[in-house]
């Protein structure tokens, strides 16, 4: 028996081969290029998508110089046009893919503010761009036996817990009367009351507001989606990698990239009889996403 690959400190086999194909969005730097380096080093083959050209190609270089099978490809998962072309791409130079991984974000707060002076770009990227990815790449997940994987890079921030607004709190928790149109139509609500400069005092969470609604938002997308695609040989999970020192968190955190990039891979390649779906995991933990 080989040694644990699955990053849980285990004993488990591979389940993926060298055709096993993972995309990781925003994975120039940070827990992004972390966990395609070691996605890469356990013998997958990986799609390191960035908006940025150059310094995608480059983090690309780096993974293949240590013996990675690493693409690059541009990818702007905001821009609907680059989302169109990635998921033409994949359709005919891969012919499809076994791992998402949605890590694509931008958040504009600083650390000891509460800004939401960007909020439409932020839901456009971590909320609404993750989710117009998930749903053009849906048909190319190969749905193999071990099971396609999904995992969304969130945030703890998103939780219930820190939304007070009781009626979006009840709307949340409903989950067999919740659909897509709820949750846009929260966001729609967000992005109209900064917009009016009524946000304040309406229930949102208090802290990185316009971050912590995108993940909100996301967190319910991929509650939601996990139940459409239940039984359908298709996992989906968030992972909140704590505060991790990156250029989003300024170079605070206290953990490293490397750290989050290990953690986040093993969930990725969790073995298909340890795998779930609809779990929210903090750290290692997994929660329900309604946990309060």
């Amino acid at each position: 028996m080989k040694p644990c690959l699955c990053g849980r400190g285990c004993a488990c086999r591979a389940w993926w081969t060298r055709e096993t194909v993972a995309v990781v969005t925003g994975a120039n730097r940070g827990i992004g290029h972390a966990l395609a380096a070691r996605l890469a080093e356990q013998g997958l083959r990986v799609v390191l998508t960035a908006r940025d050209e150059a310094r995608g190609e480059a983090a690309a270089a780096a993974l293949r110089a240590t013996g990675g099978d690493v693409r690059f490809r541009r990818l702007d998962v905001a821009d609907p046009a680059s989302v169109a072309a990635f998921a033409s791409w994949v359709r005919h130079d891969l012919g499809g893919i076994d791992i998402l991984v949605n890590n694509a974000a931008v958040s504009f707060n600083e650390i000891d503010s509460n800004s939401v002076e960007h909020a439409e770009t932020v839901l456009r990227t971590n909320f609404y761009g993750a989710k117009m990815l998930t749903e053009a790449l849906l048909p190319l997940l190969r749905r193999s036996p071990s099971t396609s994987r999904i995992l969304n890079i969130s945030s703890q921030l998103g939780l219930l817990n820190k939304l007070k607004n009781p009626q979006l709190r009840r709307m949340l928790l409903d989950e067999a009367a919740l659909t897509d149109r709820d949750i846009e139509g929260m966001v729609s609500r967000f992005l109209a009351q900064v917009g009016d400069g009524s946000w304040r005092g309406r229930g949102w969470p208090e802290v990185w507001t316009d971050y912590a609604v995108s993940k909100l938002a996301l967190n319910a997308y991929s509650r939601l989606l996990a139940a459409r695609l239940a039984g359908q040989g298709v996992s989906v999970n968030c992972f909140c990698p704590g505060f991790t020192r990156t250029d989003m968190t300024r170079g605070f955190g206290k953990r490293t990239a490397e750290e989050a990039g290990r953690v986040a891979a093993g969930l990725a390649l969790l073995p298909p009889r340890d795998l779930p779906t609809g779990k929210f995991f903090k750290w290692r933990t997994p929660q329900l996403y309604s946990k309060l």
